[in-house]
């Protein structure tokens, strides 16, 4: 049996690249000790005021790896993501070093495929993922987009014209649309659950969820 992970373990990051470094900086905002690491002397030391721990190691190294305590970790980040050959040895140290939790940056869905053979738990595609939350914004109707697994979707966008005015009953949009209406946020009030009786007006946000081609569909009714 795994033991479980405490919600605040300390996180290692290796790679200070713009993924690494965004991950450090947010996990130091939530509070989480850090150490990051890369071969750059100069990014090491501009991280070193910012984060927990900052060391200059070599991730492709097992014997350096264990000379910083990597060993001691339940959560590992291999943000290396430019060399398939590098981000490959750091994750299989990971592995070899028995840390529970390996969260890897990919480039593409083969190198993905790669490090999970190897035992990376979490693959992640920041530069595809990026470009798909774009491609469902830049049409102006979402104003934020989160996919989830198996095509569902979160988004944040305006009314379209059908059921404006309306209750949610009325304006029937789980049955016509196939999606669902969980929140409604008015000018200068905050975000609410969304009930049967929710009148959606012209100035409203709401938050949809639904599969993405649905809620596609649902924005396209227009504003």
């Amino acid at each position: 049996m795994v033991d479980r992970i405490k919600h605040d373990a300390p996180v290692l990051i290796i790679g200070l690249g713009r993924f690494g470094a965004a991950t450090a900086g947010q996990l130091d905002r939530l509070g989480r000790e850090v150490l990051v690491v890369d071969t750059s002397e100069a990014l090491v030391s501009k991280w070193s005021e910012r984060v927990t721990h900052a060391v200059q190691s070599d991730g492709r190294s097992l014997e350096a790896l264990q000379q910083i305590g990597a060993q001691d970790f339940s959560i590992a980040v291999c943000a290396v993501g430019s060399s398939v050959e590098a981000s490959v040895l750091i994750v299989a140290n990971l592995v070899d070093l028995k840390i529970q939790q390996i969260w890897a940056k990919a480039i593409s869905k083969s190198h993905g495929k790669i490090l999970e053979r190897i035992g990376a738990n979490h693959v992640i595609y920041p530069e595809a993922e990026a470009g798909e939350r774009v491609a469902h914004l830049v049409s102006g109707r979402m104003l934020d987009f989160i996919e989830f697994d198996d095509d569902f979707a979160l988004v944040k966008m305006y009314p379209p014209r059908p059921i404006r005015g309306l209750n949610l009953v009325d304006s029937a949009v789980r049955r016509k649309y196939n999606v669902t209406v969980v929140g409604v946020k008015s000018p200068g009030k905050p975000f609410t659950y969304a009930t049967a009786e929710t009148v959606v007006s012209n100035h409203d946000l709401i938050i949809v969820s639904g599969t993405e081609a649905d809620i596609e569909r649902f924005a396209a009714l227009g504003s």
